[in-house]
């Protein structure tokens, strides 16, 4: 019964084809909106996975207590490694190797072959337990660094503002007045260590003219092994130590940062609010120049609201497909696309919730767009549209 009131649904789909200029505009204009939502919502995303994916609950990080949570000013002993694994209990070992990295990290300016001009990067020196901790960063190509080498993340050059061939395997960096070469590229599971330049802490140590310590990083058997180095810390009041577990120290960047994610979320609701009134006036225009037709249709018996459902329709396929090309878009050109921020740099993230986000903009687009133009050139009496020009 229903369906005997309602227009056939192949009347809204030959309509969209019956006008390609026009359909065409509108459908390019639904593409940008949707596009511009998924960019935004991909930032807040790659921000929100780069800051989860660096904390691992079961390492602690011992810095200084003075520097705050600003491990780059942190200036710990030098023993401090060996202190820590000779008084604390719970600490990882397997075959006679102890799961503790002594770490100097250090922001500073960076030229790689192709610059102009050096870049602010970040370095970490490291030694071989690193990995041991670090369990996420994987070596991708190349060696681990010897002496007077550094390996590079797979994000430090966007970090620098560099090209990726600029920190090639091979090439050379330079800074704090010595040149480095590079042995290898790793990743670390999308974390924020990707964009970091990893060098001998030995050579580090003696490039810097530096005996002490930026931190360490000690991976334990279980997240409450936490207690046990904090107690240490708390206990040896000399050295001025502070413990806080690695996922602890990042949720507590995530909150720092979530200004710059409500902006974002902003930005979202700006964009979809531009983009309905930017369909509310592409649809005015459509159905305007439809008055006769729409009349046409009513004197032939059809009901005011399968006419209505019908625009509806029309302008929901056109922000549908709109949708699907704005995200096939966003997968090919913005999925993966490397961002700099203070703490290095991540990459754009176009995941099942920007596309889910995408496609909620892209149907409010369609109904909330055609509904005012539509309920509106459904008042005017039959015989006065009819006659319209």
């Amino acid at each position: 019964m229903l369906g005997q009131k309602l227009l056939p649904w192949d009347y809204g789909v030959r309509n969209l084809f019956r006008r390609p200029s026009r359909s065409a505009l509108t459908l390019g204009g639904l593409t940008i909106v949707v596009l511009l939502v998924l960019v935004v919502v991909g930032f807040i995303r790659g921000l929100e996975k780069s800051l989860a994916a660096t904390g691992n609950p079961n390492v602690v990080l011992v810095y200084a207590l003075s520097s705050g949570a600003d491990i780059e000013n942190s200036s710990i002993p030098g023993r401090t490694p060996s202190l820590l694994s000779a008084s604390v209990d719970g600490v990882r070992r397997q075959h006679g190797v102890e799961y503790v990295s002594p770490e100097l990290y250090l922001a500073t300016r960076i030229t790689a072959s192709g610059m102009s001009e050096p870049g602010m990067g970040l370095v970490r020196g490291v030694t071989t337990t690193t990995p041991l901790v670090r369990d996420k960063v994987q070596l991708t190509e190349g060696t681990w660094p010897q002496s007077g080498e550094v390996m590079v993340g797979r994000l430090a050059h966007s970090k620098l503002g560099a090209k990726e061939d600029d920190l090639a395997v091979g090439q050379q960096v330079s800074f704090d007045g010595q040149t480095w070469t590079i042995s290898g590229s790793f990743t670390a599971a999308g974390s924020a260590f990707e964009s970091e330049i990893w060098a001998p802490l030995a050579d580090l140590q003696t490039a810097l003219k530096r005996q002490d310590l930026s931190m360490v990083a000690v991976a334990m058997d279980s997240p409450d092994g936490v207690a046990d180095v904090d107690l240490f810390c708390r206990e040896r009041i000399d050295l001025e130590l502070k413990a806080v577990s690695e996922s602890g120290y990042y949720a507590s960047l995530q909150k720092h940062y979530k200004p710059v994610r409500m902006l974002g979320w902003v930005v979202v609701a700006l964009v979809a609010g531009s983009g309905i009134f930017a369909g509310l006036n592409t649809m005015y225009g459509a159905v305007v120049g439809r008055v006769r037709e729409l009349a046409t249709l009513q004197a032939l018996g059809f009901r005011r609201r399968a006419i209505l459902l019908t625009l509806v329709q029309e302008a929901t396929l056109l922000a549908c497909a709109g949708a699907i090309v704005a995200c096939v878009a966003g997968l090919l050109l913005v999925d993966g696309t490397a961002v700099r921020f203070t703490m290095g740099a991540f990459m754009l993230s176009v995941d099942s919730v920007g596309i889910a986000v995408a496609c909620g903009v892209a149907a409010l687009l369609g109904v909330v767009g055609a509904l005012p133009p539509a309920v509106k050139a459904m008042r005017l009496p039959v015989v006065e549209a009819i006659k319209s020009i």
